[in-house]
């Protein structure tokens, strides 16, 4: 992964502070950056989500600070901003069904802690601060594809707190002059992500289940489409995102996807056959608050962050079963 850099200014005088750096997405921004030589990577991570592993690597290198605590407290959020120059905010409580069982806990990590981080980078006067929304704010939008300046009503209090996070960072752009860039990903999946625990996303639990022989769960009729989006591409938009400089880039929201609908069948047909498995899906009701379709406008990215992403579903695939194999000991059928 990241063969060549997304980036064009030297980064190595620059300090970096990743929220939830020990996570899915997080932590390969993490090695992107450790990889090019950032002066400085600070990562803020509670491990509630995030594994140490993820960023094992890293703990012993001198420009490499782990903070273990919580973006719910203020003060460790004032004190992890202190010298930073770029933030990407990648910490939140995801999952639709766990935002459906606890509204409250999803509301002090995304909403207050959220808030939280953006007053922290302020008042540290960062130069940019990145931040992950999610493309449940279009809610009941039947529109496709999803154009960013349309969204329907929030389908749970995940979707609720990641449109509360865009209209905050768009009113602290407006009256501190703070330069924020919000980030919609659509479906992320690759290296790092997590098939355990009951809120893991639908590609690893496919691929959990298909390596170890077990019929995996399809939510209703598994039509429901996706733009299912490789963790490099999301990478690449954090790294774009920091330093862009067109003009109007900072301020705004942008969709981060490939830009292709796969169905949910589609996508388990297609594990099944590189994996070489025989297992057929067990179908079930569908879920409470999922989108129907999602599929994703990325012209905006393209032309405000030079967004171009390079890594296509099927490739992605390939990488991720590779990872996991490894990972989790089973062997994939050449």
């Amino acid at each position: 992964m990241y063969q060549t850099p997304f980036h064009s200014i030297d980064i190595s005088e620059s300090t970096f502070l990743i929220t939830g750096g020990a996570g899915f997405v997080g932590s390969n921004i993490a090695t992107y950056l450790m990889k090019y030589g950032a002066g400085k990577v600070k990562v803020l991570d509670n491990l509630s989500e995030g594994k140490i592993e993820n960023i094992q690597p890293f703990l012993n290198e001198p420009n490499f600070e782990f903070i273990e605590a919580d973006i719910t407290d203020s003060e460790t959020c004032r004190k992890a901003c202190e010298g930073v120059d770029f933030i990407s905010h990648q910490a939140a409580l995801g999952s639709v069904p766990r935002s459906l069982e606890t509204p409250l806990l999803t509301n002090d990590a995304n909403v207050t802690g959220f808030l939280n981080m953006l007053t922290a980078a302020k008042d540290a006067k960062v130069k940019r601060f990145v931040y992950a929304s999610s493309s449940s704010v279009y809610g009941d939008s039947q529109k496709l594809p999803k154009v960013e300046e349309h969204i329907g009503d929030p389908l749970s209090p995940y979707a609720a707190s990641k449109f509360v996070n865009e209209v905050y960072a768009g009113v602290y752009a407006l009256n501190y002059g703070i330069e924020v860039v919000g980030l919609r990903y659509f479906n992320i999946f690759g290296p790092n992500q997590k098939p355990d625990g009951p809120y893991a996303a639908v590609i690893p639990l496919f691929m959990d289940a298909l390596l170890k022989g077990k019929s995996p769960f399809i939510n209703g009729d598994g039509e429901q489409s996706r733009d299912f989006t490789f963790v490099e591409n999301a990478v690449q938009a954090n790294i774009r995102g920091m330093f862009s400089q067109v003009e109007g880039v900072a301020g705004k929201v942008y969709n981060i996807a490939f830009g292709e609908r796969t169905t949910i069948n589609e996508l388990y047909f297609n594990l099944k056959d590189i994996v070489g498995s025989e297992i057929d899906p067990t179908y079930r009701d569908p879920r409470k608050g999922d989108v129907k379709d999602s599929l994703a406008d990325i012209s905006k990215a393209k032309a405000f962050l030079g967004y171009n992403p390079q890594v296509s579903i099927k490739d992605g695939l390939n990488v991720t079963l590779k990872w996991f194999a490894e990972n989790y000991g089973a062997a994939i059928t050449d």
